[in-house]
């Protein structure tokens, strides 16, 4: 028996942006699929409601590989696509297995020989990239920096001086409560003609995204409290 296909849906970043964000093909996937692979089942089920799936909720299967279930043997996330069905992978927000655990899926996936199909969709990381103004051939990204404020400051130090050296564009993000905290840090720890850009809200409608260097940004600071961003530095 021929095996299933894995495809990896990215979801919107926010609500209310399905049009802006899904392209036809993925809905058109979306819709026919009842068996998903999804970080937070809650957001998942309302994310599909958004998208217009027309199987009642009650007959979707949902497993949930969520940080409290990722525990012991995950090949059991793969056994509709063992026996040929089609399954979704689901990040909470933008793309599966960039900056998600759903990575691990994909790679049990190719081991069992099981067809991966990548959709575009929305991830923060290259909208906030693209909209820099940095350079996007050589870039990195370093997920949560260090919640101890010397760890932290020697972090932000070592990522300014790898941009200067390497001039490669460094990606970071904060847990959004401490959004304004990592800019202060910023602020204070790096050169004034650094250059950073932040973006938030991307593909809503209060969406901010801003370069500027340091010294600019000591002067103009915005309020960044509870909204999802990333931080792009580049040290020229």
């Amino acid at each position: 028996m021929p095996k299933g296909t894995l495809f990896l849906i990215p979801c919107s970043l926010g609500e209310n942006v399905i049009e802006r964000s899904i392209v036809p093909a993925l809905k058109e996937t979306i819709v026919r699929l009842d068996e998903f692979i999804v970080e937070n089942e809650k957001s998942a089920r309302k994310f599909l409601k958004e998208v217009g799936i027309t199987k009642p909720q009650s007959e979707l299967v949902m497993h949930d590989y969520g940080k409290h279930s990722r525990d012991g043997d995950q090949t059991r996330f793969l056994k509709a696509l063992d026996e040929g069905k089609d399954v979704g992978l689901l990040s909470e927000a933008g793309c599966p297995a960039i900056a998600d655990p759903g990575s691990d899926i994909v790679a049990l996936a190719h081991q069992k020989g099981i067809k991966v199909v990548p959709f575009v969709g929305p991830s923060s990381l290259l909208l906030a990239l693209m909209g820099s103004g940095f350079n996007g051939q050589g870039f990195a990204f370093h997920g949560y920096l260090p919640i101890d404020k010397a760890e932290r400051s020697r972090k932000l130090k070592d990522i300014e001086s790898i941009s200067q050296r390497l001039k490669q564009t460094q990606l970071f993000i904060e847990t959004p409560f401490r959004n304004n905290q990592l800019l202060e840090d910023l602020i204070r720890t790096c050169q004034p003609a650094t250059e950073l850009c932040i973006a938030c809200d991307l593909t809503l409608d209060s969406e901010f995204l801003k370069t500027k260097t340091i010294a600019q940004w000591k002067i103009e600071k915005p309020d960044l409290h509870k909204r999802p961003a990333v931080f792009v530095l580049y040290k020229r």
